[in-house]
């Protein structure tokens, strides 16, 4: 028997991939044509982390629906455990962002343990954002130009410097938009010092919202993560939908209605 062992998933645009599709082949990255690039790369990295920069600030205006949902497969590709929760990203009263979880059954995973690098990672490693303040912590190296989904790309490859203790960070391939300088697509993992914990590989796709900006839609994984003690089969889909600009509320308040016809209120006098 195998004792339950922890995991590193993310929880974070729309395909239905999710219901009993085991036979779908999983998500691989291609090599990049290498074909020489039209700008320099050190200039479309400062394009569009610039542009990141940008999306990452607007981000912080919207509300969405996150639905996160895991499976543990046997070998055969059935589900044997499941986790789900969906959420709503939004804003109390004073404009302060807050999730609002409102679908989240029990956890019925075996072998899969989620913890506190797995949250992290769905918030922020699997929908990744590279700002011009995050550079310094990155190798980045220009790969070619490929296509995602017929939307004409430059194609990076990504890696942390250095892992510094509690922080996450992602490693793979980035594919940026050559007309908007913004990344529509990153195929990789999340990667840190968290011991014997595994990391699958997923596959993040964005799209354009309100004509301007890419946001997170879709991210999915399907891959076998090898343990120091067993081997486990796991299926990941994580949609973003319902984008929505937050406006914030301002109340005004009226006085009473004033008669331009009575005569003028006079101060009360004070007692002597």
């Amino acid at each position: 028997m195998h004792r339950i062992t922890q995991i590193a998933l993310f929880t974070a645009l729309i395909l239905p991939v999710w219901a009993d599709d085991a036979n779908q082949a999983p998500v691989t990255t291609a090599a990049a044509t290498t074909a020489a690039p039209t700008v320099n790369p050190d200039e479309i990295i400062q394009k569009f982390a610039a542009k990141e920069k940008q999306f990452a600030e607007a981000l912080e205006n919207y509300t969405y629906r996150q639905t996160s949902k895991i499976l543990e497969l046997d070998d055969s590709g059935e589900a044997v455990g499941k986790y789900e929760m969906t959420a709503d990203m939004t804003f109390d009263e004073n404009g302060k962002r807050e999730e609002h979880v409102v679908y989240a059954p029990v956890s019925t995973l075996k072998r899969l343990i989620l913890t506190g690098e797995d949250l992290e990672d769905l918030k922020n490693t699997q929908p990744f954002v590279l700002t011009t303040d995050q550079l310094p912590l990155y190798d980045i190296h220009y790969l070619g130009k490929q296509n995602a989904d017929e939307i004409p790309c430059y194609v990076f490859s990504v890696k942390p410097k250095k892992l510094v203790a509690h922080q996450r960070y992602f490693e793979g391939q980035i594919w940026v938009d050559d007309r908007d300088f913004q990344i529509v697509k990153t195929y990789g993992k999340g990667v840190g010092r968290a011991g014997d914990q595994q990391f699958p590989m997923f596959e993040t796709l964005r799209q354009q919202i309100d004509g301007k900006y890419w946001f997170p839609t879709y991210t999915h994984a399907d891959d076998t993560l090898h343990f120091k003690d067993m081997d486990v089969h796991m299926r990941m889909l994580v949609t973003y939908k319902n984008y929505k600009k937050f406006e914030g509320k301002s109340t005004i308040h009226f006085g009473d209605v004033v008669d331009p016809n009575a005569p003028p209120q006079t101060e009360p006098k004070k007692p002597q």
